[in-house]
């Protein structure tokens, strides 16, 4: 089976890629047994969509099938049981705002929802109940229905990088329509709110923690049989 990875940002595939080759805008290597190539142009659906057309674009090249799409990277838990700095694997992926279900092959894990931005506190806890799902990100729908859309195998990891009680600053401001994250801008507006620092601080804690663990949960979850 050969994978392309889609992630939104280096950092989250970065432990899991050491070693890997690049290659343009992508990276080549292996888990496991299996082929694998890696992704990562931006936040949101329209980024995670020109991954997996790049993705297939090099199989194409390469005169080799794509078999699966993977979605991974940082996502947000909205269930006091999930623990930030951790990850995840995912049975299930609900677009928020097309109500459309997407199983994965995963087999077992958690249920995720995916909006079209990054939930906020409030937003959380209805998230929560309202459709019974533990973590929200912002992508892993968009690769489902592509993936569905082709007859691809569709899998999702995800590493959680806030809890549903974390108080953070509104991300979606410094989120260009690219879905490139206007860091320096971030920064900015970080270095004249002092107030903000812990939780950055401990955001950026939890999420090189959980890219971690996230790095040693794939190849257990991929390995030979899958």
């Amino acid at each position: 089976m050969t994978l392309a990875l889609i992630a939104a940002l280096p950092s989250e595939i970065k432990p899991l890629t050491r070693g890997w080759i690049p290659d343009g805008d992508l990276k080549v290597g292996r888990i496991g047994n299996f082929d694998a190539v890696a992704l990562c142009p931006g936040i949101g659906a329209a980024a995670a969509i020109r991954a997996c057309e790049g993705a297939l674009a090099y199989a194409s090249l390469d005169q080799r099938p794509l078999d699966a799409l993977v979605s991974i990277g940082y996502a947000g838990s909205v269930s006091c049981g999930l623990q930030a700095g951790n990850a995840y694997a995912i049975r299930e992926v609900i677009d928020a705002a097309t109500g459309e279900h997407f199983a994965t092959d995963n087999g077992e894990g958690q249920r995720l929802i995916t909006l079209n931005r990054v939930a906020g506190l409030d937003e959380k806890r209805k998230l929560a109940g309202q459709y019974q799902a533990v973590i929200v990100d912002m992508e892993a729908a968009a690769v489902a229905r592509f993936a569905r859309a082709r007859n691809m195998r569709f899998f999702a990891f995800k590493a959680i990088t806030d809890g549903p009680n974390d108080i953070l600053p509104d991300f979606n401001r410094f989120i260009g329509g690219d879905g490139r994250l206007h860091t320096m801008a971030m920064l900015a507006w970080a270095i004249v709110h002092p107030g903000a620092w812990r939780a950055l601080g401990r955001l950026g804690q939890n999420s090189r923690r959980a890219a971690e663990h996230l790095a040693a949960l794939i190849p257990r979850c991929l390995g030979p049989g899958r």
